[in-house]
């Protein structure tokens, strides 16, 4: 059975590839505007190109069986690229597979389509209100999908929460080079919030699910999160516990915090843009149910053991990577202004 999936260079898909080839699939194949510089390259068909490019989907695809669509345009690409890539990108891979005759094809969506909730736990049934051009394109995507389920393609979607482990970087990564320098750590608001992650190994594992189950099961939209997890505070507490330093978090007041990288966003010296600090005071967590029951989806792992799992491979590779600018998870993102706040800490 021959997998193609798209964005393959990513930080999900790579974790994805490694998944699949300790399941025995031999045939992957993806393509990804970004190099596959893996060790695994010798492993899979790889067309570096551009899901918009309909002749480098047609050519990268042909011959695959199932398609696992995790390609997107993160919050830091202009509006232009989000919606080219995240909606317009998407419609061409599924009218690939639908000219194929793909069997299924998987799209990895986001809990960013509830966008603010003003109750917890969300459902699949909710409301979808994205905020910003990802968060709305989040949903254009998925209305694309629900086009292509109606003209008889078996077409899961999963919504994950902001997942982590193995090559993520980003954000994660000012925080764990903080907590490897011995550092406190600020948060904003007071961290007893409840805010859901996902190791991106049960998200490998949700994927499977809707791989090799049944059609009738998979044909649907799912919640994927950890089942356990306490506040904000307590979760990332663990990792300054990891590191041995005898450090806290700090928590800071919202409001404040907020109008400041709002003031240094403007000044491009924030480095969060207004979805991660609006949003990180906030409860924040989804219903799993759904997947649990039609799925068998049972997270391995709680916030508290990705967050470490992830911290542990930072500890490991951080001689092997470069600061880099904030677009992607392969890359911890610039600190700008924290840098000089750092000394406080």
């Amino acid at each position: 059975m021959k997998i193609y999936i798209t964005g393959i260079s990513g930080f999900l898909s790579i974790n994805l590839v490694r998944y699949l080839l300790n399941k025995g699939y031999e045939q992957i194949a993806g393509i990804d505007l970004v190099d596959f510089t893996y060790p695994e390259r010798p492993r899979i068909e790889f067309l570096q190109g551009d899901i918009r490019d309909p002749e480098a989907v047609r050519q990268s695809m042909k011959g695959a069986e199932i398609v696992i669509h995790t390609a997107a345009a993160l919050p830091l690409y202009s509006p232009e690229d989000i919606y080219t890539t995240d909606v317009i990108g998407t419609r061409i891979v599924l009218q690939q597979a639908y000219e194929y005759g793909v069997k299924r094809f998987i799209h990895i969506s986001s809990t960013a389509v509830y966008g603010v909730p003003d109750h917890h736990p969300i459902y699949e049934t909710d409301p979808l209100i994205g905020v910003g051009p990802y968060g709305k394109a989040k949903i254009q995507a998925e209305e694309v999908c629900l086009e292509y389920r109606q003209k008889g393609m078996c077409v899961p979607i999963l919504r994950p929460k902001s997942f982590i482990g193995p090559e993520r970087l980003g954000v994660f990564a000012i925080f764990y080079e903080w907590a490897s320098q011995g550092k406190n750590f600020p948060m904003i608001g007071w961290g007893n919030n409840r805010y859901q992650l996902l190791d991106v190994e049960d998200l490998c594992a949700a994927i499977y699910a809707c791989m090799t189950l049944d059609e009738e099961a998979v044909n649907d939209t799912f919640n994927i999160g950890a089942a356990e997890f306490t506040t904000m505070k307590q979760d990332y507490q663990a990792v300054l516990d990891a590191a041995g330093f005898g450090k806290r978090i700090i928590p800071f007041p919202a409001g404040p915090v907020v109008l400041a990288l709002k003031i240094l966003e403007r000044l491009k010296l924030s480095p969060l843009y207004p979805w991660i600090y609006e949003t990180a005071s906030k409860d924040s967590f989804v219903s799993i149910e759904k997947a649990q029951r039609k799925l068998g989806f049972q997270p391995r792992y709680s916030n508290q053991q990705a967050l470490l799992r992830n911290y542990q491979w930072y500890l490991e590779n951080r001689d092997t990577f470069s600061e880099g600018e904030g677009i992607t998870h392969r890359q911890p993102w610039k600190q700008k202004a924290l840098k000089l706040v750092k000394v406080f800490f």
